[in-house]
């Protein structure tokens, strides 16, 4: 009986967000010729409508810890990578306008990367190579300058529960090239929304905000040890049962 609610329930919020984002990103292109911030706050909508959804329909909670740690200051966010969850919930919860680094074919998602394409995000073209990481670079520097904030995942791809990726220093040699801090952050959306899982399961998120680090006197290496370090040693204060075994 338990998983027949679950299933239904998990049903419900995918047909919500399939039906939502159609709509959505037709509101997205109405909304273009506004000025950038009022532009990204109507889309950032899609996300807050989402995450309410999960939280009613699916039972998914969350709680923010360490959000005084936030600088007002240019920063790359670097977080934990369990989910689907976080790149919807942090994309309106941080205190500027997010920018994602990701492969460009998102954007010929049907309506979801279409909408994706009229935000200033930063699409990665992996057929040019060493290069790619020059126009990171570039764009990056642009955007922080705006008054965004850049976000990556270190890890690469989803990594479930209880397990680390190898941590990839593409977001520490962007923050030592724009002389951005880093802002850490862990969390445990995978208990709920585990990775290509159609059922989503009730509980509590635990989204952590770590303190910022500073890329001086550091090497794109040094600065991201410093990042899995901390962000790992908190994953196991968040989720102690999943890691008791190790």
């Amino acid at each position: 009986m338990r998983n027949t609610v679950l299933f239904l329930r998990s049903l419900l919020f995918m047909i919500i967000m399939i039906i939502s984002t159609v709509v959505w990103a037709c509101v997205c292109f109405l909304v273009a010729p506004l000025p950038y911030n009022k532009r990204f706050w109507v889309t950032a909508r899609w996300n807050v409508f989402m995450i309410w959804c999960a939280k009613v329909i699916c039972g998914i909670r969350y709680q923010v810890k360490g959000a005084e740690n936030y600088p007002d200051a240019p920063a790359v966010v670097l977080s934990k990578h369990q989910s689907a969850w976080e790149t919807i919930f942090l994309l309106p919860n941080m205190p500027r306008p997010l920018v994602f680094v990701f492969k460009k074919e998102i954007l010929y998602i049907p309506f979801f990367g279409w909408a994706m394409a009229l935000l200033r995000m930063i699409p990665i073209d992996r057929n040019k190579g060493k290069n790619a990481f020059k126009d990171v670079v570039r764009h990056g520097k642009r955007r922080l300058k705006d008054g965004q904030w850049i976000i990556m995942f270190p890890e690469g791809t989803r990594i479930p529960v209880g397990q680390a990726g190898k941590y990839k220093s593409g977001g520490t040699r962007l923050a030592i090239a724009t002389g951005a801090v880093v802002v850490p952050i862990a969390h445990n959306s995978g208990e709920c929304w585990p990775k290509n899982s159609f059922i989503k399961r009730p509980g509590l998120i635990t989204v952590s905000i770590g303190k910022p680090i500073s890329p001086e006197g550091q090497t794109p290496d040094s600065m991201m040890q410093q990042v899995e370090n901390w962000i790992e040693s908190e994953m196991r204060v968040i989720s102690p049962h999943a890691y008791s075994a190790g």
